[in-house]
């Protein structure tokens, strides 16, 4: 018997049995060891596997990312093809449109600016027109003013009877405007006829006045000598007037009235103060007596008339013109409008422009800023944003 070496629980112990516990713990541990080996070389197997799987998968994926981003690349080379297509036939529209429309515009232009040439020539020629009419009329009122200067002057004339007559005539009238001792068709002729505007019949002027008669009046120094003188100058007067009225008052060839010029204004107040009857007969017969003064302002009065046929002549001349200038003016806006209107259709055409070149313009940069990075791989299966609405 083996002498104890250990005591354990008051049992001892041999060498034998303390070795054999111990290789038999050593076993135990091996056995745990290797167990443990195995299960890591197992979890490790598994670990591979998984990750021979994973790598599978990502070898996959990344082909799939591959092919996704070959797609991606065809597809935007034919956007950019039909894009650089679109927009050469989109530049090509733009300057054909551009060409024709300066075309039209430079037309309309030309044919505006002739027609606006002619329009300021028109009017070029009526305001010529209307100056020489304007230059007429101011040398018309010239004469008035030298008429109005003339009869302004008083002083006497000449003597009595006919050559002051004259005088005053010639003195007030153009020699177009009057004739002396001019027949008629009875054969009489009046001392003078002053003519009428616009074909009116002529005004008879007699300047026979009796002056001896009256100067009997003058010459009277009795009662009696006077009354006979009164008589006397009565019935020459008054035969006198009745020649008048029969001689030179001729229907549609004279005036349907006459003058019966007197030479003196003292013997024209002194016949309408003493010989009232006479005046009244005259203006019954219609045989106007007149004096000098009265004679120049019937002859003021006749020359204001013709100036003012005249005028009238001249302001259906002006008025006339200016209606042809107006219907100038009218044609000039109008054309004017229409080539304002020409503009404002250029301009809205080239403001439509602009805006398709400015959304051209925006959709090249949106295609310049596409990322092609991570978020194309997270998205493989998706084709580009918004493809369809590239085209213009």
């Amino acid at each position: 018997m083996m002498d104890s070496v250990f005591v354990i629980a008051g049992r001892p112990i041999s060498l034998f049995e303390a070795a054999v516990a111990g290789g038999l713990a050593l076993l135990v541990i091996i056995l745990w060891l290797g167990l443990n080996i195995l299960r890591q070389v197992r979890a490790r197997a598994q670990t591979d596997e998984a990750a021979r799987e994973r790598i599978h998968e990502l070898e996959t994926h990344l082909s799939e990312i591959l092919r996704s981003q070959g797609e991606m690349t065809g597809r935007m080379q034919t956007m950019a093809e039909v894009f650089g297509s679109r927009q050469s036939d989109m530049m090509r529209a733009v300057n054909d449109r551009l060409d024709g429309m300066g075309h039209k515009l430079g037309l309309s232009m030309a044919d505006t600016g002739r027609q606006t040439h002619d329009g300021l020539r028109q009017v070029h020629e009526r305001l010529a027109v209307i100056d020489r009419a304007q230059r007429t009329i101011s040398d018309l009122s010239g004469q008035v003013s030298e008429l109005q200067a003339i009869l302004a002057n008083k002083q006497t004339r000449g003597a009595f009877g006919q050559g002051r007559m004259e005088a005053i005539i010639q003195d007030q009238l153009s020699p177009s405007q009057y004739s002396f001792q001019t027949a008629l068709s009875n054969s009489s002729r009046p001392d003078c006829l002053i003519h009428m505007p616009n074909g009116a019949p002529p005004l008879a002027v007699d300047a026979k006045f009796p002056l001896e008669a009256f100067n009997l009046l003058r010459k009277a120094d009795t009662e009696e000598a006077l009354k006979a003188a009164q008589a006397q100058f009565r019935r020459d007067m008054t035969k006198h007037i009745q020649d008048i009225r029969e001689k030179y008052l001729l229907p549609g060839e004279t005036q349907d009235t006459a003058f019966l010029f007197v030479p003196s204004e003292s013997v024209f107040a002194e016949l309408n103060e003493r010989f009232e009857d006479l005046v009244q007969k005259g203006h019954r017969a219609r045989v106007v007596i007149v004096s000098p003064s009265l004679l120049m302002l019937s002859i003021q009065v006749i020359q204001a008339v013709l100036r003012d046929a005249k005028m009238r002549e001249q302001a259906h001349l002006i008025q006339a013109e200016v209606g042809h200038l107006m219907d100038d003016i009218g044609r000039l806006n109008d054309r004017v409008g229409k080539l304002q209107s020409h503009f404002a259709q250029a301009n809205k055409d080239i403001d439509q422009i602009l805006i398709s070149t400015d959304k051209i313009s925006k959709r090249s940069r949106k295609i310049e800023d596409l990322e092609l990075g991570d978020a194309s791989a997270e998205q493989p299966a998706q084709s580009p944003p918004r493809a369809a609405s590239l085209t213009p």
